[in-house]
Parts: structure tokens; C-alpha cells; sequence
């Protein structure tokens, strides 16, 4: 006979996915890190999704800089437009 499901608060299994995350850093399997912290795969990715673990604060960084750099390229390449654009315009008109 099968015992009944074992029920873990948020802070146990946050304390789980830490722990299979520090033993796939390791080098262990996903598969031998889950059965070690007593789970299954399934349960691993339903944890891990709904705890939807935050970046690294570095990642996070990264990722923030990387936008910034797209940002001032998009900027610079609507100025350059508009600026051809407006140019165009003053040529039509007679205003140059």
C-alpha cells in the first residue's frame, strides 16, 4: 500500500530546488538530483515553475545594459530618419 502524498510548505520546497540546483551545478543529473531530494521530475518542474526562481542579479544586469544599447541604436536611427525626412521637406518647400 502507498502512503499518502507528502504535502511541503514554500519554504521546504524552496529549500528542495536549491538543493537539486546545487547538485545539477555539481554535475549531478537532473534525474539522480531529484531522487536524492526525494521528488520526482514532474514535481521539480511544477515547483520550479511556480516558483518561477529569480535571474541572478548579474543576468538581470546584463539585461538591462543589452536594452539600454538597443534603446540609444533605436533612438539614433529614428533622429537620422527624421532628420532626412525634415530635410526633404524644407527641399520641397524652398526653405533651404
Amino acid at each position: 500500500m502507498r502512503p499518502g502524498r507528502k504535502i511541503y510548505s514554500e519554504q521546504e520546497r524552496a529549500q528542495k530546488l536549491a538543493q537539486i540546483e546545487k547538485s545539477v551545478n555539481g554535475g549531478a543529473t537532473l534525474k539522480s538530483a531529484v531522487k536524492q531530494a526525494g521528488t520526482s521530475e514532474q514535481t521539480y518542474y511544477q515547483w520550479k515553475k511556480k516558483a518561477r526562481l529569480p535571474a541572478t542579479a548579474g543576468d538581470d544586469l546584463k539585461d538591462l545594459v543589452a536594452l539600454e544599447e538597443e534603446n540609444k541604436r533605436l533612438k539614433n536611427m529614428l533622429a537620422e530618419r527624421l532628420r532626412k525626412e525634415n530635410a526633404e521637406l524644407k527641399k520641397r518647400l524652398g526653405l533651404q
